[in-house]
This record gives structure tokens, C-alpha cells and sequence, in this order.
């Protein structure tokens, strides 16, 4: 102890350089959405490690499978699990909905079990778009997922959302301002009794937000608009004078306006999606998402709040977590690629989940198993009459597996016919686990050791069978369906 004074000035740098070193954790509130719409998918076990290894401890799920939550059984991760719009008729029975909370809740309610926080019951159901298909069962089934919840004793910690799209509520086309928020007018009411009902039950709203989707839609839209980083021109609402200089919190301030219409200006509000994807389309790039994530984390982990709710906390979970290449692309190609990770789990670009704004990578998903390092090109020793057929075999090629990066603004819409057509026969050969039938199209692919990617454009080396999907997600039937005709397909094309 007598050399104490001497070491001190050794224990502070070493303590500095331990605090310098050390990664800062995630903000409290940040979750992530896990998606599962994928050929080709990690394992549950390999992505509940990522989620772990990120510091991640919420995590948003599209439904209630077993292995997912039995991979997350003693990892402290809070979940919400899901039951999917086509299953909200069959909730509407509440003997189906007390079954269901048995069999995928309270399974799982044990010391060491999984950390179940809500029950999402649907996912955006009063979409626009849907045209009312499940107006009529969302709520029943929400009450009946409650209430089975309570019987079972466990409705003071586990609560049942719905999950919405922002297109619930807006402002009126003459006063367009965050303070004038209503809910749609086709289900006003409808939208009154749910927030009585979530009221009731102390649970939160959920909405997704997608400043992307303003930018994606509206050519005219300002830019600097859907950023955080205050170089957008303010927009005042003279209902209050507040200023707003991002879409984020107009939105989000709109829906307050709009709970508050109803009584209940002080519900707690859950993001469940906020992102931006990073392909498919001219704005979906890795430097937006850098910018949009910059800023959006360094608010979150200050809890800034919103001019209607400054400086609170807001529970918000990022969309996504991983590529998915079987998404639907009828919203935009860009929904394949809203992962802050890639298909395999590697990071994309650097992301301090902090919100200290470092300069760090993600950790990766570790013991990911790839298929061999071969990929499938185009033939240029084809003859002229085989390359007559070229356009056709790009065609079939991406009907079966993802080409959406070779659209216009995309990182491979660069790239001559040839580029175009590797690309495509290589995503079919690799959705196909590299068989070798699957590198023919009437001879104008032939499989390659050098890999064809270039600066921009990524060919994929898939994941390994051993390590990809345990199972075929919801809402890919028309994918399974479509491998039973394609040997027939591949006897044609040779």
C-alpha cells in the first residue's frame, strides 16, 4: 500500500482507457423486429445469440413459433409475439384465444422461460389498402387475447396491442398540421372503442412510422425532411407554434393529437417499425440508413421525445433486423432490404446502437455455415441462337428468386445485359442450393469459382442447408408451392 500514490496516476489512465474502449450499450428503449421471410434463414439459436451479442433486450416477432421462443428461453430478451392477420378470425372464439395464450404464452412463463411482454394480435390490419378485410375481427380478437391473458393470471405484465400503419390517423386536408390529427374516417369509431379497450388494460398504442415511405412516395418531398440532423427548413404548426424540422415527429404528433381527440392524450405510445432499407430503390441506400439511424439513435438514447412529449422515453423497435428475399414487392422492391444486417447476419454499414454516435460495426452472427464458394454466370461462348432466349431466362430466373437489386437506382442497375443476367441465374442458383440444374437456362449459365460481384453489386454466396431456414415462414406459400413445378420447369429449359 505504501506505493499507492504512485500507481494512482497508472490506475486512472487505465481506467480511462477501459471507459474509452468499453462499448456503451444500447438505449433502454430500442428494440428489433425479427422477420423470418427468407429462403434461406439463420438459425434461432445463431440469431438469439446475435440479438445478444448486440446488447439487443427487445426483440418484435411476426408470430409465435416455437423454435424462435425456445431459442430466446433464458436469454432475459423481452418479445412480443404475434398472431397474423389470417389467424384474427379464428380469434374471435375465445376458447381458441384462451388456447392460443396457452400454447404460446403461458408455455413459456417459467423461471429461465422466455420474457413475453405483448401479444401482438394482427399486424397493420386497418391498412388502407386491405379495404376493411379485417375490420370486423381485429378488435374482437384483441379483447379475447386480453382478456385470456387476464384469466390466465397474467395480464398485469403481458399486454395485447395491435400493431397499426400510420395511415389510421391524419390531419384534415384543410388544416394539414400535427395539432389537428383525427383517425381515419371509415373507422373512427372502431379506433375509439380499441383505445378505450387498450386503456382499460394500462396497454400501449403501437404504430408503425416510416419516414422512408414519405420520401419513396413523393418525389417533392424534402429530403432533408425525413432526417434527424436539423438541415430541413422548419414547418410550424400554427395550432401551437411548434416547430418541426423531421416527418418523425409530425407523425408521431399527429397521433397524439389523435389519441388526445379521444380522451387519451397520455397513452403510452410503442413504435413498433421505424427504419430504411439500403437497396431497391433510388433512396434506399446504406448512407440514408447510416443518416437516418444517426440520428434517430442519438435521439433515443437521450429520450428527446417529441415536441407533443418532449423528453420522454419512447419504446421503439428498428425494422428490420435481417434481409428478407422473399418479401412481397407490391409496396416497392426496397422491402427485401430494410435489414441493418444482411441476409447472414454481417453488417452492412457501421451503427452505434448506443446512440454515442461511434463509429462501430455490428457484431456479426457468428457460425454461419455457407454453401461452396461457386456461383452461376452467364455463358458468353453461348451461340447467337441461345442468347435469343436471354431475356426469357432472366424473366424465369427472377420469378423464383430476388433480383430487386437490379433495379434503376438499385447497387447492380448499372450493369449491362450480361451483368443482368448473372445476377439473376446466380440468386436462382444459390435460392436452388447451388444444385446443378439449377446453372443451366438452356445453356447460357455455366458455374464459376471467381466471384462476378463488383464494387457496388454483391453476387451472394447463400447459407448452407444445415444452418438455413428450421422451417418455411408464414406468408411464403406461393414460394413452397412454386419448387413442386419446378423440376418440371428445369426438364423444359434443358
Amino acid at each position: 500500500m505504501a506505493n499507492l500514490p504512485k500507481l494512482r496516476p497508472w490506475l486512472c489512465l487505465l481506467a480511462t482507457m477501459a471507459a474509452v474502449s468499453a462499448p456503451w450499450p444500447p438505449a433502454d428503449a430500442l428494440g428489433m423486429n425479427w422477420g423470418t421471410q427468407a429462403t434461406h434463414l439463420l438459425p434461432p439459436k445463431i440469431v438469439a445469440q446475435l440479438l445478444r451479442d448486440n446488447g439487443i433486450k427487445k426483440v418484435k416477432l411476426f408470430d409465435a413459433d416455437q423454435e424462435t421462443l425456445s431459442a430466446l428461453a433464458g436469454t432475459g430478451i423481452e418479445v412480443m409475439v404475434a398472431i397474423p392477420n389470417v389467424m384474427l378470425d379464428t380469434m374471435t372464439d375465445y376458447d381458441t384465444a384462451k388456447e392460443w395464450v396457452r400454447r404460446n404464452v403461458s408455455r413459456y412463463n417459467f423461471d429461465g422461460g422466455v420474457t413475453i411482454k405483448y401479444v401482438a394480435v394482427g399486424n397493420e390490419p386497418f391498412l388502407a389498402a386491405y379495404n376493411g378485410t379485417f375490420d370486423k375481427v381485429t378488435f374482437p380478437a384483441l379483447q379475447n387475447i386480453q382478456n385470456a391473458l387476464n384469466e390466465a393470471g397474467l395480464g398485469d405484465t403481458i399486454k395485447a396491442t395491435v400493431p397499426l400503419n400510420a395511415d389510421v390517423y391524419m390531419s384534415p386536408k384543410d388544416n394539414p398540421v400535427p395539432s389537428a390529427g383525427r383517425w381515419r374516417a371509415d373507422i373512427t369509431d372502431l379506433m375509439t372503442q380499441m383505445v378505450q379497450f387498450l386503456s382499460n388494460n394500462s396497454a400501449p398504442f403501437t404504430v408503425n412510422i416510416y419516414p422512408f415511405i414519405s420520401l419513396f412516395l413523393n418525389d417533392d418531398f424534402p429530403v432533408n425532411f425525413a432526417f434527424f440532423d436539423g438541415d430541413a427548413t422548419p414547418l410550424v404548426d400554427p395550432g401551437n407554434g411548434v416547430s418541426y424540422t423531421n416527418v418523425f415527429d409530425a407523425n408521431f404528433d399527429t397521433l397524439v393529437a389523435a389519441l388526445k381527440s379521444v380522451g387519451h392524450g397520455d397513452m403510452p405510445i410503442v413504435v413498433g417499425e421505424v427504419g430504411w432499407p439500403t437497396d431497391g430503390d433510388k433512396h434506399a441506400t446504406s448512407a440514408y440508413a447510416q443518416r437516418f439511424y444517426n440520428g434517430l439513435l442519438k435521439r433515443l438514447a437521450a429520450n428527446a421525445g417529441t415536441p407533443a412529449r418532449p423528453n420522454q422515453y419512447i419504446e421503439m423497435y428498428l425494422f428490420g433486423l435481417l434481409d428478407e428475399d422473399i418479401k412481397s414487392v407490391a409496396p416497392g422492391n426496397f422491402e427485401r432490404h430494410w435489414g441493418i444486417l444482411r441476409y447472414d447476419g454481417q453488417p452492412k454499414y457501421p451503427m452505434d446502437l448506443s446512440g454515442q454516435g461511434q463509429n462501430t460495426m455490428l457484431v456479426p452472427a457468428r457460425g454461419v455455415e455457407y454453401l461452396p464458394r461457386t456461383w452461376c454466370v452467364v455463358n458468353t461462348n453461348a451461340g447467337s441462337d441461345a442468347m435469343e432466349k436471354l431475356a426469357d431466362n432472366i424473366n424465369y430466373a427472377c420469378t423464383f428468386a430476388d433480383c430487386t437489386a437490379l433495379g434503376y437506382g438499385s447497387t447492380c442497375g448499372g450493369m449491362d445485359s450480361n451483368g443482368n443476367a448473372s445476377y439473376a441465374f446466380n440468386a436462382f442458383f444459390q435460392v436452388q442450393n447451388q444444385k446443378d440444374e439449377a446453372c443451366g437456362f438452356q445453356g447460357l449459365a455455366v458455374p464459376t469459382q471467381t466471384d462476378p460481384s463488383t464494387t457496388t453489386c454483391n453476387f451472394t454466396i447463400q447459407i448452407a442447408t444445415t444452418s438455413a431456414a428450421h422451417r418455411r415462414p408464414l406468408g411464403v406459400a406461393v414460394f413452397v408451392l412454386a419448387q413442386l413445378v419446378l423440376l418440371l420447369l428445369l426438364l423444359l429449359l434443358h
